[in-house]
């Protein structure tokens, strides 16, 4: 059932005026989230539709072009394309199921036909550049983008992982309407200059990784094991004795949840993101529709600056050994090559 209450974000410079919850579909794609299930996902992407989820965030590399395919296909077979704004990415290639970082403009031309081709549409909504590629001039890479946007083939500019230096080099050559950095309550590098950054200039955030990669939503377990292409096998965060830091922390949250909003902790992850920042947008990984049934209550209540803090001293004091989500960082070209075609 279409839920009217879920907040929406007005992008500076731009006519779209998405949901501040975005459907994240990396997990869709069947790659490093172990695998997936296609009819699954399109009922996924349907059902988000329908709880008022207007922005769904893919990428070419999320499946190595399927994500792209399953959103398509989902928004194209049951006529709701106009119902959805399309982020997707730019700026990565792959080799032997290996990525790397891959800005230059001939890949972008290249890029732009097959994401449309798979999303069957004839604009993109939002361009992002997944990650810097230091091998490419960054103005080289703007450039591209800004020619795209002239030509009616995107509607937006982003950028994903970019420093605020980057977003700088950027902004000399093209417009720059969104930032995409990791960020939730145990990965927060973004607040030292990120989010300043896009405060400042107006630029709109989409928040990755709101849940960090499901430990906030409250479900897992000590005991809890990843299998296959899993990426929480090489996360620091899931391995002891740090995982058990986290847990205790997440338990500690959801206790703070329940008493004091009568919710959970994977409620009050994703509106600490949306209370943070005022243009910004968080990212809801999910390939199940029950795995959405939460999204309505994010909305209505926010967190005021005492449960901001005493959120902040829960995490102080459980996690003593925080790391970041560097881990997922692709390589370059030069770096692919060195080690032979295959990740190092």
């Amino acid at each position: 059932m279409p839920n009217a209450a879920l907040e929406t974000v007005d992008i500076p410079g731009t006519k779209l005026a998405p949901t501040r919850i975005a459907l994240g579909t990396w997990a869709i794609g069947g790659w490093m989230w172990g695998g997936s299930d296609d009819q699954e996902s399109i009922r996924t992407i349907l059902s988000a539709l329908d709880r008022g989820i207007t922005i769904i965030d893919t990428a070419p590399v999320y499946g190595f072009g399927h994500s792209e395919e399953i959103v398509g296909k989902a928004l194209a077979e049951s006529r709701r394309r106009q119902n959805a704004v399309i982020a997707t990415k730019v700026g990565l290639n792959w080799r032997d199921g290996q990525p790397f970082r891959d800005g230059s403009k001939a890949r972008i031309k290249k890029e732009i036909e097959d994401s449309l081709r798979r999303l069957r549409t004839d604009v993109i909504d939002i361009y992002q550049v997944h990650w810097p590629d230091p091998a490419t001039p960054i103005e080289e890479t703007a450039q591209a983008l800004a020619d795209l946007h002239r030509a009616g083939k995107i509607r937006a500019i982003g950028v994903s992982n970019f420093s605020p230096a980057q977003m700088d080099a950027f902004r000399s050559a093209a417009p720059l309407h969104t930032a995409q950095p990791p960020y939730n309550l145990f990965e927060r590098e973004a607040e030292k200059d990120v989010l300043p950054y896009c405060r400042d200039g107006n630029i709109a955030v989409l928040g990755y990784g709101s849940l960090c990669r499901g430990l906030l939503a409250g479900r897992l377990k000590a005991d809890a094991k990843f299998t296959g292409d899993d990426l929480r096998r090489t996360d620091p965060k899931f391995r002891a004795p740090r995982f058990q830091q986290y847990l205790d922390a997440v338990e500690r949250l959801d206790k703070f949840a329940r008493d004091n909003y009568g919710k959970r902790v994977l409620h009050l992850a994703v509106r600490w993101v949306l209370d943070r920042q005022k243009l910004s947008i968080a990212l809801w990984g999910a390939r199940r529709p029950e795995q959405l049934d939460p999204v309505s209550e994010i909305m209505g209540w926010k967190l005021d600056a005492d449960a901001l803090a005493e959120i902040d001293r829960i995490v102080l004091d459980c996690v003593h050994d925080p790391v970041g989500p560097e881990f997922m960082a692709p390589p370059t070209a030069d770096q692919v090559s060195r080690a032979g075609g295959h990740q190092a």
